[in-house]
């Protein structure tokens, strides 16, 4: 397309170097001509879905091509020049958007949906504004290990209204954290204009309200993009601190291929068809004598027959089977033996998990632990008191009220390899961080092989008249999530030695913790730090009459009932629920040929149910009466006592007990 005979973009090229002038320009052209052919594959079947970039290269090279190699970028759907910039070799990325085997994925996730620790790219996910929280805990990581380095996330102005953007750019701001934030402001989020999105002048504006600096600059301006942030990175990795750019650009293609551009009136095409980065770029380099026709058909000419020929590589890839799928959900685990021999102490519930907590700080001298109110405060429940002193506040962190942006944090700090523990001040409040557990906790290890080294500690459970918002039982939340362990323990020494295992775990963990057992009961624990296998589980009481199956409080509750029938019943505590023991499950039934399900969660969607069914499908001969399910009724549980102990299970479990028994 012929723009004019000059630029109508002002290039400044007086602090730039011929070399990088010819390097940035090669580079956006490569972008160009990779989405050319993409979208001839398109149109012929052979890849199923792209997010054209087309007219906004300038951003996601200058950028790339500003930072030191190992430096880590969070890209987003159009930010094809940022995987190219760093020499990722183009069959590679190919197979990604066929789906082979030798994709970044394995055929598991599409388009850009990928990172890579090689190239030090993290990719987004669908859900706009997570990569923003990681690149914030990539930055607290290299603040933590005083690495002179920065971490530079990308958003679209139609992510600035998630509310990730806000938790992540406050937080970043709060911690005086080295991270540049991009955003894109292409003009459409998909077919709704800036109009409809936003009603401050400018998206930089935002800066200052979170009290860091901010920027609006000429996104197809491959020589402002570049400059602006070499000098902004320079100056963050001497005084860290965030920065927010705003990049002024245009999509020129539909929001996917799909989607069109009918939306777009003519005339504001063609305005920003006039301002094509590349074309105006090279009419400059043109003007300057950077280089000549002559020179630019033949870059043209070498790059297609390099795209061609990295593309041809494909041909003789592979398609994925599945044999691999269940075992990469998970990074491998060692199961470090840490014996409960030697001598022990009386401890509470609440004091073993502070036990736990205290022994692994002094082990992995680099854990992290976060959430609100926990340092000098101790926690609601004062299970960190005096960690603050003992540690630090650089390890133990008080945090905003910002659930999902600390989780964010935390599995960007696991990318640099720092293990860490999220407390959410109750289990309730998980709610406003789901996304980020469920859609990048859960599913990095399986999408690309990036483990998340990450415990979330949750108090859970009720008893204690504390209402809807405060006692609800979140845990089958997440055992229906694959790449996620639930870890439930019921008393003091399980308490202690299944934290150690989940903090040693290089997995996703929520930790359940009731709080009705914080202060309540107590046992004998080991003084030494000790480990307890995640996903076994435990025979608490010997019987034969009946097994009653269950976890947390829900083990006392088994226990008392039983005892105050005078029935010798068996009581499996689970202590994992994700993954089961099913092992154990199988013997008990077995053994007894009568089984309760007892939990305190709502009977409907209730692990019993899960369980159930696995019973009754595996384990039916076994059974001499039909299995009883136990639980709480489905209502959010109420406030008041003689409500709340309407809703819990204890009461009837001594009918379904009786009713068992007596079939």
């Amino acid at each position: 397309m012929a723009i004019s005979n000059s630029p109508v973009i002002g290039f400044n090229n007086e602090k730039h170097k011929k070399k990088l002038m010819f390097k940035l320009y090669k580079e956006m052209l490569k972008a160009r001509l990779i989405e050319e052919k993409m979208l001839n594959l398109l149109r012929q079947g052979k890849i199923s879905k792209w997010f054209s970039g087309i007219g906004q290269e300038a951003i996601a090279i200058g950028c790339t091509l500003a930072l030191e190699k190992d430096e880590y970028i969070f890209p987003m759907h159009r930010n094809l020049g940022v995987f190219t910039s760093r020499k990722i070799p183009l069959s590679k990325l190919f197979a990604q958007w066929q789906g082979k085997v030798e994709g970044f994925t394995k055929g598991r996730d599409r388009s850009f949906h990928f990172g890579t620790q090689d190239y030090h790219i993290v990719g987004m996910i669908s859900h706009l504004g997570p990569q923003l929280s990681l690149a914030a805990g990539v930055g607290l990581a290299h603040k933590l290990k005083k690495e002179a380095k920065v971490s530079l996330a990308f958003t679209g102005e139609g992510g600035t209204s998630e509310g990730e953007f806000h938790e992540a750019l406050n937080l970043a701001a709060v911690w005086k954290l080295p991270v540049i934030f991009i955003i894109e402001n292409n003009g459409y989020g998909l077919s709704t204009t800036i109009s409809e999105q936003y009603a401050c002048e400018k998206l930089s504006d935002r800066a200052v309200g979170y009290g860091m600096e901010g920027i609006t600059i000429d996104g197809n301006n491959i020589l402002e993009v570049y400059e602006t942030v070499s000098n902004i990175a320079e100056d963050l990795r001497q005084n860290p601190r965030p920065f927010l750019i705003e990049c002024m650009t245009f999509r020129r293609r539909g929001h996917e291929e799909a989607s069109g551009t009918k939306y777009v009136p003519d005339e504001l095409m063609a305005e920003w068809e006039l301002k094509d980065p590349i074309l105006n770029y090279e009419l400059f380099l043109l003007e300057k004598g950077i280089v000549d026709k002559e020179s630019i058909l033949d870059i043209k000419s070498k790059l297609k027959k390099e795209i061609n020929s990295e593309l041809a590589l494909t041909d003789h890839y592979t398609d994925p089977e599945g044999s691999d799928e269940i075992q990469d959900v998970f990074k491998n685990a060692v199961v470090l033996e840490l014996s409960q021999e030697g001598e022990t102490k009386e401890l509470r519930y609440v004091d073993a998990i502070s036990e736990g907590l205290d022994q692994s700080l002094k082990i992995f001298d680099d854990l992290i632990i976060m959430g609100q109110d926990i340092a000098e405060y101790g926690g609601v429940f004062k299970i960190t008191d005096g960690f603050a002193t003992k540690y630090g506040k650089d390890r133990i962190r008080n945090t905003p009220i910002c659930e999902s942006g600390v989780l964010g944090i935390a599995v960007g700090l696991s990318i640099k390899g720092i293990k860490s523990v999220v407390e959410m001040q109750f289990a309730d409040f998980v709610t406003c961080g789901f996304n980020q557990i469920v859609n990048n906790m859960a599913k990095l290890h399986y999408r690309w092989g990036q483990n998340v080294d990450v415990v979330v500690r949750m108090p859970t459970g009720g008893t204690v008249g504390a209402g809807p918002f405060h006692s609800q039982s979140t845990e089958t939340w997440f055992t229906h999530t694959p790449g996620l362990k639930v870890v439930y323990p019921s008393n003091p020494i399980d308490a202690k030695g299944l934290l150690i295992s989940s903090i040693i775990d290089p997995n996703p963990v929520l930790f359940f913790e009731h709080k009705a057992l914080y202060r309540s009961i107590s046992a004998q624990v080991p003084e030494e730090m000790y480990s307890i296998e995640i996903g076994k589980a435990k025979i608490v009481q010997q019987g034969t009459k009946c097994s009653i199956i269950t976890y947390g409080m829900g083990v006392h509750w088994a226990i008392e009932v039983l005892n105050d029938l005078g029935i010798d019943g068996e009581v499996l505590d689970l202590r994992t629920l994700s993954p089961l023991d099913y092992e154990s499950i199988d013997k008990t039934v077995i053994k007894t040929n009568r089984v309760i399900l007892l939990h305190e969660d709502s009977m409907f969607g209730g692990l019993g149910g899960e369980l159930s069914a696995y019973i009754a499908e595996h384990l039916f001969e076994h059974l001499d009466a039909p299995l009883i399910r136990c639980a709480s009724i489905d209502t959010p549980i109420p406030f008041a006592k003689v409500l709340e102990l309407n809703y819990l299970p204890k009461e009837r479990l001594r009918q379904q007990i009786i009713k068992l028994i007596e079939y």
